[in-house]
């Protein structure tokens, strides 16, 4: 028998697999370093929120679920912090920003 708790972690759980296909599909999608790096960042870091969120439902204890929101955190920081690199390096090797 489902619970709400079960249910309301599997509606995140599907939630954060949609962003994750939302970023992919920007990365592919996209015409520019630039844009792809917005759509990875953005979608993968709101995707990773939510499926943490629902694995801390379904976590056995608290240490558990704080864990998993420090391991979020430091997936934030890093990510922010690479994407600034990429882009920092395609700027310096004159990579244009797309323009219709």
């Amino acid at each position: 028998m489902m619970t709400t708790v079960n249910a309301l972690s599997m509606i995140l759980l599907i939630s954060g697999s949609l962003f994750f296909l939302a970023g992919t599909l920007g990365l592919l999608r996209f015409p520019d370093v630039y844009t792809r790096l917005h759509a990875l960042t953005k979608a993968d870091n709101l995707g990773l929120g939510l499926i943490v969120a629902g694995l801390a439902l379904e976590a056995q204890g608290w240490l558990t679920a704080i864990k998993l929101l420090l391991i979020w955190g430091l997936v934030i920081l890093a990510s922010a912090s690479i994407a600034h690199l990429i882009a920092r390096g395609a700027l310096l090797r004159g990579i244009k920003i797309w323009k219709e």
